[in-house]
């Protein structure tokens, strides 16, 4: 399936498909990667953890759902804990030109793939997001989606020195 997330401001995101809005990323400021993540009527704490940062959490309520950290290859390693199931992915960076994001699983499945754009008139980024049929099996795949677009926006905040 094909989504969008467009850049209202720096601080709030929307992703949506064709049909409907999946939901918001929204930003607290500029120079913090926490956030609160809105899916119809649930919202989700996206908070960084320990000394420096580099490990994220998200919580519902105050139970962590899901966390991650930027690993020394530039992937970011993914733990979900949905119905206290653990997983794992990993969430990549491919290319530089025509540089993409992609989200596989612990056997390399690719789940979902976000191809960044960046509008040089409103100095926005948007991303174009393709998602495999695996992946929209999943029970959690809108929380999915909208870390996965927290994840693209850290590790280009990181790539830049932020």
């Amino acid at each position: 399936m094909d989504y969008q997330a467009i850049s209202t401001n720096s601080l709030y995101f929307e992703i949506s498909n064709k049909e409907q809005v999946i939901g918001q990323l929204i930003y607290k400021n500029w120079f913090k990667f926490n956030a609160e993540i809105n899916i119809l009527n649930s919202k989700y704490q996206i908070e960084p953890k320990g000394f420096w940062g580099t490990t994220v959490e998200v919580k519902d309520g105050e139970n962590v759902i899901l966390k991650f950290t930027m690993n020394w290859d530039g992937n970011i390693l993914l733990q979900t804990y949905f119905n206290k199931i653990e997983k794992d992915y990993i969430f990549k960076h491919s290319g530089f030109f025509k540089e993409s994001f992609i989200l596989t699983d612990q056997k390399n499945n690719e789940l979902l793939v976000m191809k960044p754009k960046f509008k040089w008139n409103s100095l926005k980024y948007e991303y174009e997001i393709t998602t495999s049929v695996i992946f929209e099996t999943f029970e959690e795949k809108d929380i999915l989606l909208l870390n996965s677009l927290h994840y693209a926006n850290y590790f280009m905040a990181m790539m830049m020195g932020m």
